[in-house]
């Protein structure tokens, strides 16, 4: 009977537990999609490869996922608790029946056992269609490989542990609601909501005071930040943390009676119901100041993590395309070190690789040594250099800016071969060469065709030839292999990056939602009374929608602002290792922003407004 009865509330109810399940929902595909790492593609590829980065990306998902269960676990508690307030009269009333307590706890018991299981259940088929979504992105940034050596799989042992993740969490949510439900007094969950937070009036100058205090405190705090880099961790770093965190709860704390007090004076505030709006979202000044100080924090590590893994990823991509502009580069040390310059088509021929058919194109460059009192350059740090006529028609090859000799001597602004080797080459005058000794030959090669086959044939042939290249010291620099050891890097950066990104997004907006549901289960009567006083439906629906865009906008805007000062600091650091598209990842966060923060808003004012218009009142 009791089985009976919860299912029917379930399926009763199923639009009050909207945002809990959409919650859960999201939480499981979440954890399933980066605890499924192992049957990705590319990351199956990259271990296949020996890639030192698929190691440091399990760990590090085995990590955060702990982390993340954790937080997801506190989110659901306390989305467990707002569906408690909101079904307390509910349950009073069974009481009230003669119902045992008991049999209550038990009852809601199994309604969250089967919100539970149909959340893990849609979550984890989400989370393999998400799975497979990330897999062909990951794919398409392999632009180097085709796509044909990739296969996707379902991972079951992250499904597993999926399970079982959330299954300790869903026991403890249940216990949590049997043991507060048995505990409650009839008398509370009759009257529960009907108790409304003491609203003290401040001062306006205090209210200024302290708004003028908190942005100080921001602004010292970005001072720091700024000046010192996000990097040099020390005691002043946690000060800094502490005025940032101090300064956005001063703000929220002092808007409540600031922003009413000014709007007061303005002819607008007594528009429609816009005094209403503004009384009811100063009415709960004390829960607000504190949770949505939680919550920009929160927006903000959602933002900066998101785009400066994107930016990061971005950088480490330019990296690759400039460390191995061709496909191979075939550096010849010569015999016993004396310079000696080879027929590398004819090498490759005798050993069954056909230049003609497999090669686009192949050309080979002469360095000299590096004097540096010919040069002007250090020996230590730039061993060759190479002419001006030389560069610029590799250059031009490659339609890339040319050098005139009025720069000249200056390192090489592009790479002209594999490898970081070609950041230590100097280009200098051509008349200049004929003081400088020739060092070594190197050969650039595109492959023809199938990049990857062309690249395991060559490999191949390389290895079981046995005396190539004729007892020349030759040495083959794969732009595959710097390219596959980037990728890793790049996946672990942009895979981390989206990880917790995702789930700080998620748990703000959960919390938000969560938050103004019950704030208008609470204020179901107030707008009850506004309709009895003749307020049309569209205009209370207005009001509605503006409190929880109020809700939803304030601790956004301070996010975007911490996000953008934590952003400059974070692109000091990735500018080391090259330019930022802050462009790219800025529109890819505001992405997920639209798409998981707008989705929760849109949410919460379908919700909030069946709720204040008594649709979603027990009968």
């Amino acid at each position: 009977m009791s089985c009976k009865l919860a299912f029917r509330n379930v399926r009763r109810s199923i639009r009050d537990y909207a945002v809990y399940f959409l919650t859960l929902t999201f939480g499981v595909c979440l954890f399933y999609v980066f605890s499924a790492l192992d049957g990705q593609s590319v990351m199956q590829f990259l271990a296949r490869n020996n890639n030192p980065n698929v190691e440091a990306i399990f760990v590090l998902v085995g990590v955060f996922s702990a982390f993340v269960a954790v937080v997801l676990a506190g989110l659901i508690l306390y989305a467990n608790q707002f569906l408690m307030k909101r079904r307390k009269r509910e349950l009073g009333t069974y009481a009230l029946l003669g119902m045992p307590t008991g049999r209550v706890a038990r009852l809601l018991v199994m309604e969250t056992l089967f919100i539970g299981l149909a959340a893990l259940l849609s979550g984890i088929a989400l989370g393999i269609l998400g799975s497979w979504a990330l897999d062909k992105l990951t794919v398409a940034m392999f632009l180097a490989t085709p796509g044909d050596i990739f296969t996707f799989s379902i991972s079951w042992a992250a499904a597993g542990k999926t399970a079982l993740y959330f299954g300790v969490i869903f026991l403890l949510v249940m216990a949590f609601t049997g043991v507060s439900v048995s505990r409650a007094r009839l008398i509370d969950l009759i009257r529960s909501g009907r108790t409304n937070e003491e609203v003290a009036q401040r001062p306006l100058a205090l209210s200024v005071a302290l708004f003028l205090l908190g942005c100080a405190s921001l602004g010292t705090a970005y001072a720091i930040l700024l000046s010192r880099g996000l990097l040099r961790i020390d005691l002043l770093w946690f000060i800094m943390l502490g005025l940032g965190t101090l300064g956005t709860f001063l703000i929220f704390r002092s808007l409540s009676g600031f922003l009413l007090r000014m709007t007061k004076g303005h002819a607008g505030y007594y528009k429609g119901l816009n005094m209403f709006v503004l009384r009811q979202w100063s009415g709960k000044v004390h829960t607000n100041c504190a949770s949505n100080t939680v919550i920009s924090i929160l927006l903000l590590l959602a933002i900066g993590v998101t785009a400066c893994s994107v930016g990061l990823n971005d950088t480490i991509t330019a990296t690759v395309g400039g460390q191995t502009p061709y496909d191979l580069t075939v550096l010849n040390f010569g015999r016993e070190g004396n310079y000696e310059e080879a027929d590398v088509g004819s090498l490759f021929r005798n050993i069954g690789v056909e230049p003609e058919t497999c090669f686009a194109s192949m050309e080979s460059v002469t360095v000299y040594y590096n004097e540096e009192a010919i040069t002007g350059f250090p020996e230590a740090g730039f061993y060759a250099a190479i002419g001006l006529s030389r560069y610029n028609e590799l250059m031009e090859a490659r339609k890339l800016p040319l050098l005139t000799e009025d720069a000249l001597p200056q390192r090489t602004p592009d790479a002209i071969v594999n490898g970081p080797a070609a950041d230590g080459i100097v280009v200098v005058p051509d008349a200049m060469l004929s003081q400088l000794r020739p060092r070594r030959q190197m050969v650039n090669i595109n492959y023809a065709g199938n990049v990857s086959q062309v690249d395991d044939l060559v490999r191949m042939s390389l290895d079981e030839a046995e005396d190539f290249p004729a007892g020349l010291d030759i040495m083959m620099n794969y732009k595959l292999d710097n390219y596959y050891d980037l990728m890793g890097a790049k996946i672990l950066v942009l895979y981390m990056g989206l990880y917790l990104g995702l789930v700080f997004l998620l748990t703000a907006a959960a919390v938000l939602a969560l938050q103004q549901l019950s704030q208008a289960a609470d204020n179901a009567q107030r707008y009850e009374l506004l309709s009895k006083l003749g307020a049309p439906e569209a205009m209370r629906r207005g009001a509605l929608i503006r409190q929880v865009a109020l809700a939803f906008l304030l601790p956004l805007l301070l996010g975007v602002v911490h996000a953008f000062v934590g952003m400059k600091a974070a692109n000091q650091v990735i500018n080391v290792m090259g330019h930022v598209d802050s462009v790219h990842s800025s529109l890819l966060t505001a992405l997920f922003l639209l798409v998981i923060y707008g989705g929760y808003f849109l949410a919460t004012c379908f919700g909030a407004w069946r709720a204040v218009r008594g649709i979603g009142d027990r009968r």
